[in-house]
């Protein structure tokens, strides 16, 4: 209904608008040169009303022949867009059904036919990596990162490669890159903590890490890493506070505070973790500045005075005793270890050197030495180095297992041998 009404006031409109100009009064005189020409009003404004829309269609005319390069521009265009987004889907078909060749292929069509985009360099990197061609992928990756849209898909992917070659420095880097250029991702402060631990660099590591467990460990490497002497002594203090029965801790931060010149905080320090949890390494560190046989015995009545029936301070009381030449008491403290539940290895071996020291080289001491060693063949295996999340066994502590990279995870504790393990004769 409202059209017929719109119709019928359009044609009213331009009946009125003919009834006007045909009632339109006078004559209308043209002359050009010799040429007259003479017509009424209504038919001269009729002639330039036609006049007006054959130059207006003239125009339209010239203005499409030149806009003709332009669209078959835009429609030539328009067709390798289509074309692109279907090799596109193509190439992500072909990646989630394996088909590497494929993907490889749909994947430089897309990059043919729609350029170098993030969403094309991307396929590509990817459908080389899943055909085995690294240097492909690496290409597309590094062509994403100088893009500053995409610079962080760019990293990622090349972060991935470093990993998987284990080229820890470089996957650092790119890893402190790709937070440059997307500040936040909760991932990549997880990822760069671990490549800090795989790379050693252990300053950054201690300022990535969020579990408080390893931090003590994480500390002793930065402060061993540490060149400036006061910062090494401030992140050393800070390992050992964090957990003081860590022997490497207590090392680490006696060995800075010597070097300060301060040697009764050193010995303070070695003393107070040789109260909570005994090591050899202690004692040999605060034995170090004794060169006197005597005075070392009174030295370690000094550092075991806490705790000097533990089986450790028993042990090296009768080490010392023997170096100083007192075999009587170093059996007394041998046996006192023996009799306190210790049955290691290292007792049964300080035992045959009492009985050869004391006995000398008599048929009784040479018994008594052979009946040592085959305890010491069957003895409890000695403490050692060992990860308690991959359980390899290390000769010296680290702040990381080197076999797994897993921070603070190595722990003193006894070997235990496997089933089935031969223990070697003693003739």
């Amino acid at each position: 209904m409202r059209r017929i009404i719109l119709v019928l006031l359009a044609g009213a409109i331009v009946l009125a608008a003919a009834w006007g100009l045909a009632s339109l009064p006078g004559r209308l005189t043209l002359e050009l040169g010799r040429t007259t020409v003479e017509t009424s009003t209504p038919i001269a404004a009729l002639a330039l009303l036609v006049a007006l829309v054959v130059v207006l269609l003239v125009l339209w005319l010239l203005r499409a022949v030149l806009r003709t390069p332009r669209t078959i521009g835009t429609m030539r265009a328009a067709r390798r867009r289509r074309l692109g987004e279907v090799a596109v889907t193509r190439t992500l078909i072909a990646l989630a059904a394996g088909e590497q060749g494929g993907a490889r292929r749909e994947a430089a069509r897309a990059r043919r036919l729609l350029g170098d985009t993030p969403q094309t360099l991307l396929l590509a990197a990817e459908a080389g990596r899943n055909a085995g061609r690294e240097d492909e992928a690496e290409t597309a990756f590094r062509r994403l990162a100088s893009r500053q849209d995409a610079a962080f898909l760019g990293y990622r992917g090349l972060l991935r490669q470093a990993i998987a070659r284990e080229d820890w420095a470089e996957a650092a880097a790119l890893a402190r890159q790709a937070e440059a250029a997307h500040p936040g991702a909760a991932w990549l402060r997880e990822e760069r903590s671990r490549l800090a631990i795989r790379a050693g660099n252990w300053a950054e590591a201690l300022s990535l890490v969020d579990a408080p467990a390893p931090k003590a460990a994480l500390g002793i490497g930065a402060a061993l890493a540490e060149t400036d002497p006061t910062r090494a002594l401030r992140l050393a203090k800070e390992a050992w506070q964090r957990d003081k029965a860590l022997a490497p801790a207590a090392l680490t931060y006696a060995a800075r505070l010597r070097l300060a010149g301060k040697e009764k905080r050193a010995q303070a320090v070695l003393r107070e973790t040789w109260q909570l949890r005994p090591h050899p390494d202690l004692a040999a560190a605060f034995l170090a500045p004794v060169t006197d046989k005597l005075a070392r015995a009174k030295a370690v009545q000094d550092l075991t005075r806490d705790n000097p029936t533990h089986p450790e301070s028993r042990l090296l009381a009768a080490r010392v005793a023997l170096d100083a030449g007192l075999t009587g008491e170093a059996r007394h403290h041998a046996e006192a270890a023996r009799a306190a539940g210790m049955n290691g290895r290292r007792l049964w071996l300080l035992l045959a050197e009492i009985e050869e020291e004391e006995r000398g080289d008599t048929e009784e001491g040479r018994r008594a030495q052979r009946d040592a060693l085959r305890q010491a063949a069957s003895a409890d295996p000695d403490e050692g180095w060992r990860c308690t999340a991959c359980h390899t066994p290390h000769a010296e502590w680290h702040p990381a297992c080197p076999t797994c990279g897993t921070p603070g995870s190595l722990a003193w504790a006894a070997a235990t041998p496997a089933v089935g393990t031969a223990l070697p004769a003693v003739a």
